[in-house]
């Protein structure tokens, strides 16, 4: 079954995998001996069993966003499963239909691989009284987009990028009919979660395509009703942070550590804007880390595994997505099967590049203005189907503060080794830290532990530094500047490998699933 969507050009030569045969592809039927679980004779049908395909993912994502992910990827996961087509199909019939595309013109070439774009919007009128007091959702329901992301799936399917678009980045509509008043707008600015409210998911696929110029394939819309149901069903999804959350806008209130979120936790968790002071942007990096953390949960526990569990799963989600008329039960398949060796490190998250946090717009107030060369440069990576992450770490680095390629080091060498300063500094560059490149003698050779000297100024920094080179003494030094001052001694062991726990803080904004996920 080929994807039926005629937006996306492939090959001529292109092939999906076919279904996964219920015979594991690692067990070689032997004539005579029975298959491994089952009793001679006979035993349950095969038809009963478990399949015993690979894990797949291309479902959860979640609230907010991660609820709008969770909720629609979830149905790729049962997809990819092998349940079975009718059961799909069943799925299929239970989604709610949007026509997100109907009469759209000089719309942005196709590029390759599949762009679907996720539109999160206010649910809460589904839920109960007690549960609104309970996860601080009082109000009335906007029926606006409190989260767009863009779902770029490659075109081998081996790898899913998802960047973040700002709901009050500063947008410029095309013209249209308002869906409310049926009044004729021409094109005029906006914020871009607006779109939606003037023009719906018609509109608001123009203005992200008139944005990006990149052609969305498909339309997803959830509501954050029914993620809290998804997670609970999934028995909760663990999480890690190195500071205490609190936010008395939604009631979260986690201390530092490791905790396993329960639905109502999880959204109170994507949902907070008020924990640090970056707002929408701070609010999008831990939505990119729950949903890294939910694919974990999904590909580690045998969801996949276990068709009555998926089944659950998949009815906790059902009624709250709409989809395009072409996003059906053959895409679902098609996109399942080919997902078979989806996992964290497959996924990888970005947010559009800010230039402006504040950029003030008579009419709308602050907004948020968008880097256009950086912008351009990450839409282009997904129009040519290339990662965006700048490389892959294979091994697991200690989490800082502060980014190693915003630290700038001087090496002085205080040991009897007249090759240590070059070791060091060699080591620093290659961790990503900004070496001068020209160690020299310390004046003091009779250190024996290696110092890291800072000004007070740059702390965080010296602490940074610190934890890559272990067993070090920090060492406070008045106007001694931005460049911080590596002094070597015959302690030297090796330089540990860090990286910024706030993955914007770093060159490129881009992080992989694995990479912030519970370690």
């Amino acid at each position: 079954m080929g994807l039926r969507c005629s937006r996306i050009p492939r090959p001529a030569s292109r092939r999906y995998p076919l279904p996964t045969p219920h015979r594991s592809p690692d067990v070689p039927r032997v004539p005579g001996r029975p298959r491994p679980g089952r009793p001679e004779g006979g035993g349950v049908p095969p038809r009963a069993r478990p399949p015993r395909t690979r894990r797949t993912l291309l479902r959860g994502r979640r609230p907010h966003w991660a609820t709008r992910v969770a909720t629609t990827l979830s149905v790729v996961v049962l997809a990819s499963a092998g349940i079975g087509h009718a059961v799909v199909t069943s799925l299929d019939a239970g989604i709610a239909r949007v026509d997100a595309f109907k009469d759209m013109k000089n719309r942005p070439e196709a590029g390759h691989g599949m762009n679907i774009l996720l539109v999160g919007t206010d649910g809460r009128d589904k839920l109960g009284a007690r549960e609104k007091r309970k996860y601080h959702l009082g109000g009335a329901p906007c029926h606006c987009t409190d989260t767009i992301m863009i779902v770029h799936v490659s075109d081998d399917r081996n790898r899913a990028s998802i960047v973040s678009l700002p709901r009050d980045s500063y947008a410029e509509t095309p013209a249209h009919t308002d869906r409310i008043s049926g009044e004729r707008h021409g094109p005029h600015p906006v914020k871009l979660n607006a779109a939606y409210a003037e023009g719906g998911p018609q509109l608001t696929v123009r203005t992200v395509e008139g944005m990006t110029h990149v052609k969305i394939d498909h339309y997803l819309e959830v509501d954050f009703t029914s993620f809290m149901k998804t997670v609970d069903v999934l028995g909760g999804v663990r999480i890690c942070t190195a500071e205490p959350l609190q936010d008395p806008y939604t009631g979260l209130d986690l201390p530092a550590g490791s905790h396993t979120l329960s639905g109502g936790q999880a959204l109170q968790y994507v949902r907070s804007r008020h924990v640090d002071g970056a707002a929408d942007v701070g609010r999008m990096r831990r939505q990119q880390r729950f949903l890294a953390a939910l694919i974990e949960r999904v590909t580690s526990s045998g969801v996949m595994l276990n068709p009555m569990r998926f089944r659950d799963v998949v009815r906790a989600v059902l009624g709250s997505v709409r989809a395009d008329r072409d996003f059906g039960t053959e895409e679902l398949l098609d996109l399942g099967r080919a997902m078979r060796n989806f996992s964290p490190a497959s996924s990888e998250f970005t947010t559009v590049p800010i230039e402006n946090m504040g950029y003030a717009v008579e009419g709308l107030g602050s907004t948020l203005k968008w880097d256009d060369e950086k912008a351009g440069r990450l839409f282009r990576a997904l129009r040519d189907d290339r990662p965006l992450a700048v490389r892959k770490r294979k091994h697991r680095a200690l989490l800082v503060d502060v980014s190693p390629q915003q630290i700038r080091v001087r090496v002085e060498n205080a040991s009897a080794d007249a090759g240590l300063g070059a070791r060091v500094d060699g080591e620093l560059a290659a961790t990503g830290f900004r070496t001068t490149g020209e160690p020299t003698s310390a004046p003091d050779p009779a250190v024996r532990r290696t110092v890291v000297a800072y000004d007070p100024g740059w702390d965080r920094s010296a602490k940074s530094l610190a934890a890559a080179l272990p067993g070090s003494e920090l060492r406070a030094v008045a106007g001694l500047g931005p460049t911080l001052k590596v002094i070597a001694g015959p302690d030297f062991d090796k330089v540990r490998r860090v990286r910024a726990q706030d993955p914007n803080e770093g060159e490129s904004g881009v992080v992989t699933g694995d990479e912030v996920v519970c370690s």
